[in-house]
């Protein structure tokens, strides 16, 4: 069972399960926190999870205007100032890594640690593996149905609002987000990049975003696509679990992560 809290930007739903240091887990595009079913148990075995649904999304009202990944990252800090009350490890994927990575750069003092599974930093055309599939989804589509019967049962503005939904979801895809290497360089929370090996993202973008980020480690989960954390469940949680239990990456051989002054092997 899950409850409201009333935030500045928009009333959201959300959930919670374990004890420990917080979590937060942010689900993708159109998607609920049904989507993290495979993680749940896992994580919550070690840490105090949150699951919010962001405006538009599951239980969540949608809010008159676009969709911005920028909007859905002040949802984030304020659901991490009000419901959290301090800082948390974010876990987000797709459009949630998105937000996980906007809520680092804006926020470090609110992010211990941030795991991006398929995440982007720049509009779908310049980074999807396939352009133009943008062009083939509708809201009545097949591409889109297992989405809308996510919505549907459980959207506040009822199942009739999901044309306009998808509408916005689709539009901020085709031109968000627009993060830059610049930007990016200011995160200053340990962060894993996840993708896998055939992703929506192609692998030269998520190779960017890695190294865009000071630090940063990369995973790229063979046999697996954007839906990695269904398909590969058991890998992707020790993934993630390793990562945040992690003070540094320690290697014996370093090169990107050469203390300065270090010769190189």
């Amino acid at each position: 069972m899950g409850e409201y809290a009333d935030l500045p930007g928009v009333r959201t739903w959300y959930e919670t399960e374990g004890t420990g240091d917080p979590l937060v887990l942010l689900h993708g595009g159109f998607c609920t926190d049904d989507t993290w079913g495979a993680q749940r148990a896992d994580l919550a075995a070690a840490y105090r999870v949150f699951l919010p649904e962001r405006r538009a999304h599951g239980h969540t009202v949608d809010v008159p205007g676009p969709l911005t990944y920028q909007d859905m990252a002040d949802d984030t800090v304020a659901f991490l100032e009000t419901v959290v009350e301090g800082p948390a490890h974010l876990v987000g994927w797709s459009d949630g890594g998105v937000v996980a990575l906007i809520v680092a750069r804006d926020r470090p003092d609110l992010v211990r640690g941030v795991v991006a599974i398929g995440a982007n930093f720049r509009p779908g055309p310049e980074c999807f593996a396939e352009p133009s599939m943008l062009d083939e989804m509708v809201p009545s589509g097949p591409d889109l149905a297992f989405f809308r019967a996510l919505y549907e049962p459980v959207a506040p503005d009822g199942p009739d609002h999901w044309p306009v939904v998808a509408a916005k979801v689709l539009d901020m895809w085709r031109t968000q987000p627009t993060l830059t290497p610049e930007g990016l360089a200011r995160i200053e929370g340990r962060t894993l990049v996840v993708s896998g090996d055939d992703d929506l993202m192609t692998l030269e973008h998520t190779t960017a975003l890695y190294r865009a980020i000071p630090d940063a480690e990369l995973a790229v989960v063979p046999g697996a696509s954007h839906l990695v954390p269904l398909e590969k469940p058991a890998l992707v949680n020790r993934l993630i679990l390793d990562h945040l239990a992690q003070e540094a990456a320690e290697t014996m051989m370093p090169i990107r992560r050469a203390k300065p002054g270090t010769a190189a092997p």
